[in-house]
């Protein structure tokens, strides 16, 4: 089952920064147009298909609202978050792994100075990501749709390497509470 398009459906186009007021405006627009409050007293089949334009509409803001889930989505949407084929870009994974050596005596011996440096190093990494990856989201609505390819490649890069480094923090903050 393909995943509704929610950009269509809020009458935006595709972007991985959209205009957050339009958004927010068109999703309050529709709450009250399908809200199923209003659409009590119609035939069975119009309150039905009311509830699933209500639920539509708000599963669409939840998704879009959310940088990391509106990330996900478009790549989703295009094929390239298929399960199993998500692999990180060996350079990436040999500048972490220094990081992930931290982690494994972080879990055996808890170090306040360690954790520190591991995340500073880890908001040095995110920051990198974030500017490098900054010029090609703001650009890609802009593109035409068959140049877009290259642009998602370089989002879906970025977008496994957020996840990693997330993962990274989660490992971090556990062991944070175990000191």
């Amino acid at each position: 089952m393909s995943q509704p398009d929610y950009f269509a459906f809020y009458e935006l186009p595709e972007s991985f920064l959209p205009d957050e007021k339009a958004l927010k405006s068109k999703y309050y627009a529709l709450s009250r147009q399908y809200h199923p409050d209003f659409h009590a007293t119609a035939a069975p089949e119009q309150q039905q298909r009311m509830l699933e334009l209500s639920t539509l509409n708000t599963n669409a803001y939840r998704t879009l609202s959310d940088f990391d889930q509106r990330l996900q989505y478009i790549l989703q949407r295009h094929g390239l978050l298929e399960e199993g084929k998500q692999e990180l870009p060996a350079d990436f994974l040999m500048e972490v792994m220094d990081l992930n050596e931290q982690l494994m005596e972080l879990e055996f011996e808890p170090d306040p100075a360690v954790a520190a440096r591991v995340t500073a190093e880890v908001n040095r990494l995110d920051a990198e990501l974030e500017a490098a990856a900054r010029p090609v989201l703001e650009s890609y609505a802009e593109q035409p749709a068959d140049q877009r390819l290259g642009a998602l490649q370089r989002v879906r890069t970025y977008y496994l390497k957020r996840r990693y480094l997330l993962r990274i923090r989660e490992s971090l903050a556990k062991f944070a509470s175990r000191s």
